[in-house]
């Protein structure tokens, strides 16, 4: 990357969100490459996003990036990029452009990585770059950085804080069985960090779970065991609480929010268990200290970066 006296830019990318309801066919066509989804899923995913008052995702990450610019201390220009709503990755990478950034560091808000399912944002970054004819930084993207210290003691915080005794459910967003076939390292990489979340939370193999939840609309088997049917087996077993701690969403968003807060929590009632879940990263300090460390690293050419030229 440049010299470190250069100021640099750091784009924190995710999917983003419908602008409004009545947004909401747009962005799940988008999420879906295109392809018009079917009428009973719209309808159920804009009750969704109605009953949780819209998704506050973006405004979270464009707060994300406000702190992170603040943590480094001026070196770097720190902008929200969209794969599928605006503040888009184009946009992002042109305002760098406009204040004559050379070198970007690319940040997908998720500490996994597969080549699979983000390669959708070296795309997007790629065709942005052309976009902005030869005016873009060159991007080094950040790959995988769920090992990274203030991340795992941030999440073990909360659920420390939060547990009281319940049983803890350690969460990833579920995937299709036929994906997660063909993404071995990376299902390796979400079991990975659910071992050093529940280790450094000080949780004994018998008092926590790792799952999946939030499986699609797509055909096809997904990932098991997801936390719906977890649920009663821990009540009849003898639990009498769950905490469910996700283990890759870093911020407020409609899996967050509606998909636990209100459908795993209906679950968990339903089988007589008290629920909770752990506050979502979002501005905290600590996550805060984890993205400036993943940046750092990645400026200094550290085992993170991975360069993406147009």
């Amino acid at each position: 990357m440049s010299r470190p006296s250069d100021r640099y830019g750091v784009l924190l990318m995710t999917y983003g969100s419908p602008a409004s309801l009545d947004d909401v066919p747009r962005y799940i066509r988008a999420v879906r490459g295109g392809r018009e989804a079917p009428d009973e899923v719209v309808t159920e995913m804009r009750r969704r996003y109605e009953l949780i008052g819209g998704s506050p995702l973006i405004d979270i990450t464009r707060a994300q990036a406000a702190a992170l610019e603040e943590r480094l201390g001026g070196a770097a220009i720190v902008r929200a990029g969209m794969r599928f709503s605006a503040p888009s990755i184009v946009e992002g990478l042109n305002e760098m452009a406009n204040a004559g950034v050379r070198d970007a560091v690319g940040i997908i808000m998720s500490p996994q990585f597969s080549p699979i399912l983000m390669g959708g944002y070296v795309g997007a970054v790629a065709e942005a770059r052309v976009a902005l004819h030869g005016r873009a930084p060159d991007v080094h993207l950040a790959g995988a950085w769920y090992r990274e210290p203030a991340l795992k003691e941030a999440v073990a915080g909360r659920i420390t804080a939060a547990r009281d005794g319940a049983h803890v459910l350690l969460t990833a967003h579920s995937l299709p069985r036929r994906v997660a076939e063909q993404e071995p390292d990376y299902i390796g990489q979400l079991r990975e960090t659910a071992e050093i979340v529940a280790d450094a939370a000080g949780l004994t193999p018998d008092e926590w779970t790792f799952c999946w939840q939030s499986a699609g609309h797509e055909p096809g088997e997904w990932m098991k065991p997801d936390f719906a049917d977890l649920m009663p087996q821990l009540a009849a077993a003898g639990h009498r609480s769950v905490l469910v701690a996700p283990i890759q969403f870093l911020a407020d968003h409609l899996e967050i929010l509606y998909d636990i807060d209100v459908a795993a929590r209906q679950q968990a009632e339903s089988a007589g268990l008290r629920f909770a879940r752990i506050d979502s990263l979002n501005v905290d300090p600590g996550f805060i200290d984890a993205l400036a460390h993943v940046v750092e690293r990645a400026v200094a050419g550290g085992t993170y970066a991975v360069t993406t030229r147009a």
